[in-house]
């Protein structure tokens, strides 16, 4: 039994659902897994569920902020078997044209935080996503009709409040679609361990040039956030 996930082989299936929020993988157990699914973990707050989608199994587990912690997560389910992780969050939306709950698909993540470089024991490596993963997720997003859908790469970054004036400028003129925190572990991971990996987000933040964030309501972050979750669940399962 792994030290963070309290869980046996076989409490997790394949295929595992991974945001941030613990709050979130309960919504998503509740909202999306058909009836009977059950909680595998609650160990420091990190809660996982297993259960099945449209009867394909299917888990749950959130992964906190952050590569060091979501690092640990990815590390153990791979550890309790599992083949496929699909991180499914927020992200801040870099490029002019982006709008809120906007998708966004990572093929590739950049480390600007320097764990998954440790991870890989390389000075440089460009962490990526299955390509046929994130093929299916952008097909799937616009057939949903759910607005703009960016796929491209995206940033991984340490820092959530950056005092650096200039960092979102670098980011976006090296053509990144979006930051987020968890994407770069995730891959590196999946690379290292030969198992598949997407990062799906929805844009929670708009980081326009020379302008404060903006940050998305509460409702338009759920209706968002809920089309991707939905997108999430089938390629996980498909």
């Amino acid at each position: 039994m792994p030290i963070h996930l309290r869980a046996e082989e076989g409490d997790y299936a394949p295929n595992v659902l991974c945001p941030g929020d613990p709050v979130r993988a309960q919504y998503i157990a509740e909202t999306f897994f058909d009836p009977g699914f059950r909680q595998v973990n609650a160990e420091r707050g990190m809660l996982g569920f297993t259960g099945t989608f449209e009867g394909a199994p299917v888990s749950v587990q959130s992964t906190g902020m952050g590569t060091p912690s979501a690092g640990i997560v990815f590390e153990e389910l791979v550890m309790l078997g599992a083949q496929r992780l699909v991180r499914v969050g927020t992200c801040g939306g870099l490029q002019p044209g982006m709008a809120m709950g906007d998708t966004v698909i990572g093929i590739s993540a950049s480390a600007d935080d320097q764990t998954p470089l440790r991870y890989a024991a390389m000075n440089g490596y460009a962490p990526t996503a299955t390509f046929t993963l994130a093929e299916n997720a952008a097909q799937l997003s616009r057939e949903s009709g759910a607005g703009g859908v960016h796929v491209g790469p995206i940033v991984t970054s340490g820092i959530f409040y950056d005092p650096d004036p200039d960092t979102f400028g670098r980011w976006r003129r090296l053509g990144h679609l979006g930051v987020e925190m968890e994407a770069a572990m995730m891959y590196t991971v999946a690379a290292v361990k030969g198992i598949e990996a997407l990062a799906m987000m929805t844009v929670s933040d708009i980081l326009a040039p020379d302008a404060d964030p903006v940050r998305i309501s509460d409702d338009d972050l759920k209706a968002g956030v809920d089309r991707m979750m939905q997108i999430g669940c089938r390629v996980a399962v498909s």
